[in-house]
């Protein structure tokens, strides 16, 4: 078959004018969609695992956040009931050192900071103690009278 056969059957005027409309500076490009639609025919199975595989991805960062969070929490309570000790101690005259005093202010900036970032974490349960131990130990620093 000759050009000249290929072209007056249309198969390959077709395929001149596929390829003008290709090259040209418009938005409709032909063969490029031809080649998407049989990658997309050729590649169904990888594709399928592509989906499954982003699917479980993201399960597993929806657990992965979820521990964090509880975790996260978990670490906040700890802060918390080393505040609510120390300020129990307190309330029962159990003298305290001031690096002791230091230490638990340290804390409590943990504890606050951890509050802030989470406005849905309920924290006030320590409110009070916080207050108690910020009193008790602007007193001591004025007395000087830490153990």
């Amino acid at each position: 078959m000759s050009i000249l056969e290929l072209f007056a059957s249309g198969s390959g005027l077709l395929f001149l004018v596929l390829s003008l409309v290709e090259i040209a500076p418009i938005k409709v490009s032909p063969w490029s969609a031809a080649a998407r639609w049989l990658g997309s025919i050729v590649n169904r199975d990888v594709l399928d695992r592509l989906d499954e595989i982003g699917r479980v991805q993201r399960d597993t960062q929806q657990r992965l956040d979820d521990h964090i969070r509880v975790d996260d929490e978990r670490a906040a309570d700890m802060h918390r009931a080393k505040i609510l000790r120390f300020n129990n101690e307190l309330l029962r005259d159990i003298p305290h050192t001031r690096e002791e005093f230091i230490e638990i202010l340290a804390e409590i900036d943990g504890y606050e900071a951890f509050c802030r970032g989470h406005p849905d974490y309920q924290n006030n349960r320590a409110i009070h103690a916080i207050a108690n131990i910020g009193r008790t130990y602007d007193e001591r620093l004025q007395k000087h009278d830490f153990l």
